[in-house]
């Protein structure tokens, strides 16, 4: 964690007061380090300390006429402290500022996502275990295939947002750098120390080498990082979405008291939340693309990635930090309705069994191909509303030939689906 500053909540993080802290900090650092090179003397270095801060209002007021942020910063800071303003951004770029300050935020900016995404995991945990044997119907295709349960779908996001959790922390190590080494990083008017200790200070490490920036590839890691969660949540998103629709019912967000649903329809009640998440994952996925855009720049550098990133960094990290919360409270406080998973369960009247059935022809030396014949030309019966799959499997005669009726009854036994659901668990969960 960083000493330095508390955490500060996500909206926070990318506004102009918190830039020009840490831009403040930075100067300062650099400062101290010169004094410990002896570059500077000890009236200057306690000057500056004493004497180094700005206003808001008078940075904007020089930038209106220099059209340079950092510059109208400098400039604003300069104008405190009299003849020692030389030695403040001495040797000093630009996106030395910019870019170690930009590591900070999106350092700070990691640090609030690991939470939320550690907060959904635990929530999802706690569901997944709940409802660990809570039968439903799995579907491909979006049409009923076998048995499984509302824990299995549950561990399964829980695994995938660990994932997740995992390459945020690798994003957040991967963008810790920063760099206090001049026009085109070559250091020719710095010593090498004074971004050791800028960037310890800040606890971010020194870039092995960079040119006037860091190099943006560290960015896009970041963005697709982000992109990533965001599709996967708005994968969770979509399956709460389909599984509250009318005709399948099973789970469904919360609606409050008072809440409405549809100003033409009073009866209406919709996953507004997930299809807000769904919305908004495509943004901070189209901003990503942006960010790998910006790893090409021309030489030493250009700024035609700066524009864009002062719109797609802070807008990715406020979205994501939003849409966990969002996500995290929809899943706690999901209405689920066992009950009517039991009803989908026999809506397809028992063809949900038809792979055990066959499975059964294949033991008793019936081909895979004989036995999957003769099981789809009775499913299709099933389909077309002739009766139900076991009452036409048990007077069937060539099924009979190879199953007797008991047999038959055992392939309808739903514990078949469940009997590995504690060997998947301790696989996901642990043996705890």
């Amino acid at each position: 964690m960083i000493d330095r500053y508390a955490l500060p909540a996500m909206k926070n993080i990318w506004q102009e007061e918190n830039k020009y802290k840490i831009w403040l900090e930075i100067e300062l650092l650099a400062c101290e380090a010169l004094f410990q090179l002896k570059k500077i003397n000890k009236d200057a270095i306690e000057n500056i300390k004493k004497n180094a801060h700005y206003s808001l209002t008078r940075i904007q007021e020089i930038e209106k006429i220099t059209q340079h942020d950092v510059l109208a910063f400098t400039t604003a800071v300069g104008e405190n402290l009299g003849k020692y303003s030389r030695y403040f951004h001495q040797g000093l770029t630009s996106s030395d500022i910019l870019d170690t300050s930009l590591a900070l935020e999106l350092k700070q900016s990691a640090e609030i996502i690991i939470e939320d995404i550690e907060r959904l995991i635990r929530v999802l945990k706690e569901k997944a275990l709940e409802h660990k044997y809570t039968l439903m119907v799995g579907r491909t295709h979006g049409v009923h295939a076998e048995p499984i349960t509302l824990g299995f779908k549950f561990a399964l996001w829980f695994s995938e947002m660990q994932r997740n959790l995992e390459r945020i922390k690798r994003a957040k190590e991967e963008i810790s750098y920063g760099k206090i080494s001049g026009a085109v990083g070559t250091f020719a008017h710095l010593d090498p120390y004074v971004e050791e200790y800028v960037c310890k200070e800040l606890s971010l490490k020194p870039a092995k080498i960079s040119n006037q920036i860091i190099q943006r590839d560290r960015h896009a890691y970041y963005m697709t990082t982000l992109a990533l969660v965001a599709s996967s949540l708005e994968k969770i998103a979509t399956e709460i979405r389909s599984l509250q629709r009318t005709e399948i019912y099973e789970v469904e967000e919360k609606f409050a008291i008072g809440q409405k649903g549809s100003s033409a329809m009073p009866h209406k009640r919709n996953p507004i939340i997930c299809e807000r998440v769904c919305g908004l994952s495509r943004v901070v996925r189209a901003n990503a693309i942006t960010a790998m855009e910006n790893v090409n720049l021309w030489n030493e550098r250009d700024i035609s990635h700066s524009s864009a990133e002062r719109i797609i960094i802070p807008d990715s990290n406020m979205l994501i930090d939003y849409m966990l919360q969002k996500f995290t409270n929809l899943i706690t406080n999901l209405n689920i309705y066992p009950e009517h998973m039991k009803q989908n369960l026999e809506k397809t009247k028992g063809l949900i069994f038809s792979q055990k059935i066959m499975l059964e022809l294949t033991k008793r030396g019936l081909s895979r191909e004989e036995a999957y014949k003769i099981v789809q030309n009775i499913s299709m019966q099933v389909w077309q509303g002739q009766a139900d799959f076991k009452a036409l499997l048990l007077e069937n005669a060539e099924v009979g030939q190879y199953l007797t009726k008991s047999e038959i009854e055992e392939c309808f036994d739903y514990q078949t689906y469940l009997r590995n659901i504690d060997l998947i668990f301790t696989r996901v969960f642990g043996q705890s």
